[in-house]
């Protein structure tokens, strides 16, 4: 597939997944994939606490655009923010001749209390922010990293919530638009995240079976992280690998490497036998990135997830990049 084909396929795209199988780390590359495309790329963090500054060696975010990657020749400018409820509360207060009243609102904890008598306010703030920057182009692809699979969930689901408990007046008519942004494939697309894992994968499913069933949202190939590249030789008695090299190992070696064979073997047995599960239960296309073998990720990890990433992208099959998900078999494994 034309890279530009499948970044183009939605203006906006929403990244989620299970914590801790590296959602924000692909948010970053799909955005400097899409920067290498020439695309101008804007990501946006709904959550504080996010690394994404970090993989681009910059520091955190703010509400006020930042560049994340300069734009050099023919890559163009990634550029970062972070969105949160009292943030985009405040703004469109004070885009409503309310700015008195806004900071107040704020200061004194009433959102809490708003929020709680309105569950799901919060969650559409921040995508009544999004559908804003969407609708002004604010660039050629924006990526969200949204929250962890569970509240990525609530996240999308507030918007029908909010449909249902508030019939009228501004917060129906935001709802409402943001519902025409997530259920517009042109507009809006969800990539999930997964590790090959059990849990991972088990978590995988279930949300994108509940994304378009109960939200409408289209989804993108699901990325899986954290792949082990396979290795050939991994059954060769080392002893007999080191004759034939014309060495030897010295006492202990050989267990070592023995035992470290059969750990690497197991490994990219689980990882088949999860991404033939997820192959059969998911029936989407499906996007690979490698371990990365580093325990702190920049820049440079980033441009290597990036190339990887757009490899991957050309593997795909040329026609529409999201495919309709089916609900389990009766009975089969979750």
């Amino acid at each position: 597939m034309d890279p530009r084909q499948f970044l183009r396929a939605s203006r906006v795209v929403i990244v989620a997944g299970k914590g801790g199988v590296g959602k924000t780390t692909v948010a970053a590359a799909l955005a400097r994939m899409a920067a290498r495309q020439g695309l101008s790329t804007l990501v946006v963090q709904v959550e504080r606490a996010s690394g994404l500054a970090r993989l681009f060696g910059r520091p955190p975010l703010t509400y006020v655009e930042s560049t994340l990657a300069p734009a050099a020749g023919t890559i163009a400018e990634v550029r970062g923010r972070t969105i949160t409820p009292d943030d985009a509360l405040l703004e469109y207060l004070e885009d409503h001749g309310l700015r008195r009243i806004s900071r107040r609102l704020v200061s004194t904890g009433a959102m809490d209390v708003v929020s709680t008598a309105a569950p799901g306010i919060k969650d559409i703030l921040i995508l009544g922010k999004v559908k804003a920057l969407e609708r002004s182009e604010a660039a050629d692809l924006i990526v969200v990293d949204a929250p962890a699979a569970g509240h990525a969930i609530t996240f999308l689901l507030s918007v029908r919530g909010l449909l249902d408990a508030v019939r009228v007046g501004p917060i129906n008519a935001q709802a409402r638009d943001v519902l025409e942004l997530l259920s517009d494939p042109a507009r809006c697309s969800v990539v999930l995240v997964t590790l090959p894992e059990e849990t991972p994968v088990n978590e995988a499913v279930e949300t994108a079976f509940t994304l378009e069933d109960r939200v409408g949202v289209s989804l993108g190939p699901v990325v899986v992280n954290g792949l082990y590249p396979l290795l050939p030789g991994l059954d060769i008695d080392p002893v007999e690998a080191a004759e034939a090299a014309g060495t030897s190992l010295r006492p202990g070696e050989a267990e070592a490497l023995a035992e470290a064979a059969a750990f690497r073997r197991d490994r990219q047995a689980l990882q088949q036998a999860q991404l033939e599960r997820l192959d059969e239960r998911l029936p989407i296309p499906r996007l690979g990135l490698p371990f990365v073998f580093s325990a702190e990720l920049g820049p440079s990890h980033v441009d290597l997830l990036a190339a990887a990433l757009l490899d991957g992208v050309v593997g795909l099959a040329d026609g529409p990049t999201e495919s309709p998900v089916r609900a389990p078999a009766e009975g089969s494994p979750s």
